[in-house]
């Protein structure tokens, strides 16, 4: 079951509360500071921070420019 884009448009980082992108299986904080990432389970996104992940700076920045977002720094 997919993810509502209303839901979407609500659900915040549980870190920082900054939107989320959905990427496969992951909701993707657009929060350079922070990077997590949530799991998606049966349609069921995994908020609990101790559970989220940090990813690496490449990573989040190739999935913030695929959904046509990018860090500060990169868009000096």
């Amino acid at each position: 079951m997919p993810l509502s884009t209303e839901l979407l448009a609500i659900l915040r980082c549980s870190q920082s509360r900054a939107p989320l992108v959905l990427e496969g299986d992951y909701l993707v904080s657009s929060d350079p500071a922070t990077r997590r990432r949530y799991r998606v389970e049966d349609g069921i996104p995994n908020m609990i921070l101790e559970e989220s992940e940090v990813m690496t700076p490449e990573d989040w920045e190739v999935v913030m420019k695929r959904h046509g977002s990018s860090s500060p720094a990169t868009t000096r």
